[in-house]
Order: structure tokens, then C-alpha cells, then sequence
């Protein structure tokens, strides 16, 4: 599928990620002045001490609100959202966004993966996910649900990436809708958001 064919209303906008992938962000973050009818929705690998770094960052560089989730947060359009450390983040049908500890996925709490099956059973073809750089197999089975619920699977180019394991491994394993570097990222965002 063609990036221009990418244009189907979404509720969600999910970003998985691992290293590399925050630089990707902030390139991208900037440009976006307003979400209109979707939230963005944003889950990192992340040591237990960052605490609320990301948020700050992030909103130091964009006029959007941004908020780190707590459990039982209300899922609204025109807001980024940042998964906590340590805890993996669950979508609810209710429009809810929750908080789980159970056992880490690939190494990893918050796992791309759970976000990713969670957001799909719960938002089904109204999903549009993106995974970026990284160096685990983190996020593979996730796109690969979204694409059985009809979501929308961007997939950042390996050859674009610092870390290329990540989004290679997707790509080897689903037929994504489409492989893009980083400014065909920052462009697709202005795109449906329009």
C-alpha cells in the first residue's frame, strides 16, 4: 500500500519503540502543532528511574498536552500519551487507558507488544501503529494482531534506524502498509491530520 493511500480516520495513534527511537520523536514531535480527532499514544523502553523525563521533554516541544498514563486515565483525542516505566499499558473498550505489572514481555514493561494486542482488540481498524528503532523482537506480534483487526502497520526503515533489529524483524515477519524513513513519518502525521 501506498503512503498516500494511508488515509482512513483513526481514534488511535500508537508509537512502539525502543533505542533509537527517541531521537525519531523528537524530529517528529516538533512538527505537530494539533492532533485533531485521534490521540497519540507513545510506548518506550524505559529504565524505572526516568520517571517523568520523557513527559517534560516532550513537552518542551510541542504545544500538545502530554501526559504520562496513570491507571484508569481517559483515553482523548488531542493529547500524547506516555507509557510509565515498569508497568505495561492496556487499552480498555470503555476509552480507558490502564496500568498492568504483570511479568515483562521480551525483557521489557512496558512491552510494545502488550500495548500493541491491547489496542487492537479494543480500537480494531480505528488503530494506526508505528514501530521505530530498537534492538528486540519487541512489537512484531503486536503489529501482526493490529493487522488481523484491521489496523493500519507503518514500519520505520531499517536503514533509517540506529537501531535496525526492531523494525527489520517486523518487516520479516507481517507485510507491513508501509516501510518509511523518518521525514515519510513526520509527513504521514501531517497527513492524517488533516
Amino acid at each position: 500500500m501506498e503512503e498516500n493511500a494511508i488515509v482512513s480516520k483513526y481514534k488511535v495513534v500508537i508509537v512502539g519503540g525502543s533505542a533509537g527511537s527517541l531521537e525519531v520523536l523528537l524530529q517528529i514531535i516538533p512538527n505537530l502543532q494539533v492532533l485533531n480527532d485521534f490521540a497519540l499514544v507513545i510506548v518506550l523502553h524505559r529504565k524505572n528511574g526516568d520517571d517523568t523525563t520523557l513527559e517534560e521533554l516532550f513537552s518542551l516541544k510541542t504545544t500538545i498536552p502530554v501526559r504520562e498514563v496513570e491507571d484508569k486515565t481517559p483515553l482523548v483525542s488531542g493529547n500524547i500519551y506516555i507509557a510509565p516505566a515498569d508497568y505495561h499499558l492496556l487499552f480498555e473498550k470503555s476509552g480507558v487507558l490502564s496500568l498492568d505489572i504483570s511479568e515483562k514481555i521480551n525483557y521489557s514493561r512496558p512491552s510494545i507488544d502488550v500495548s500493541f494486542e491491547s489496542v487492537a482488540e479494543a480500537y480494531e481498524k480505528e488503530v494506526l501503529a508505528i514501530l521505530l528503532s530498537g534492538a528486540n523482537a519487541d512489537g512484531t506480534d503486536g503489529l501482526k494482531i493490529i493487522k488481523q483487526f484491521g489496523g493500519t502497520v507503518i514500519i520505520q526503515n531499517p536503514k533509517s534506524a540506529a537501531m535496525p533489529f526492531m523494525p527489520q524483524n517486523a518487516i520479516s515477519n507481517l507485510e507491513p502498509d508501509a516501510v518509511l524513513n523518518v521525514e515519510e513519518i513526520a509527513t504521514l502525521f501531517s497527513k492524517i491530520n488533516s
